[in-house]
């Protein structure tokens, strides 16, 4: 027989799948007591413990542009803490690699500190676009609901005025 790994319902808690795994016929953790629909009962299959259980994310993962954008700077910072330890060594061993790397360490501090700055920037836009998460009672759906009903008022006595006029002022009263 293959390994097979039993699922279960995922709102079970893990407590209550261990407790549905072992039965009193069945003491041993690794031999199931009943077999699965179809099986004959005397046949015992082998339980299969999961590696891991998966929980659901108590937080949102970032989103993809602001992981990239740190991504980018984690590694370019790793590069610059590496060049400034060689520039350190060599300045110790009085070699002539020394003042390119000390150059080269302060070039990368520079760039070291735009990536962590383009992660906050990208991180800040990301969350102005995409961010905002309105609820039923928010102020601001409120608001937007009203502006969207005047305006739609304000379009439909514009197109009422515009078939008046193409009528040729039938039906218009004298003042306004």
């Amino acid at each position: 027989m293959g390994t097979v790994e039993w699922r279960e319902a995922p709102e079970e808690s893990a407590a209550g799948r261990s407790a549905a795994r072992r039965s009193p016929e069945a003491p041993d953790r690794d031999i199931r007591a009943r077999g699965r629909a179809g099986e004959p009962a005397g046949e015992q299959r082998p339980y299969y413990r999961p590696l891991w259980i998966e929980e659901p994310a108590r937080r949102h993962p970032m989103p993809d542009p602001v992981r990239t954008a740190a991504v980018r700077a984690l590694l370019i910072i790793a590069v610059t803490l590496i060049q400034a330890m060689v520039a350190f060594l060599c300045t110790l061993a009085e070699s002539w690699l020394a003042f390119p790397m000390v150059i080269s360490s302060v070039v990368s501090t520079v760039v070291a500190t735009w990536a962590v700055v383009d992660v906050w920037v990208t991180r800040q836009v990301w969350n102005q676009r995409y961010g905002v998460l309105s609820e039923p009672s928010s102020t601001a759906r409120a608001l937007r609901r009203e502006r969207r009903a005047r305006r739609r008022a304000e379009r439909a006595a514009l197109r009422e005025q515009d078939r008046i006029r193409r009528r040729g002022g039938t039906g218009q009263l004298s003042h306004p």
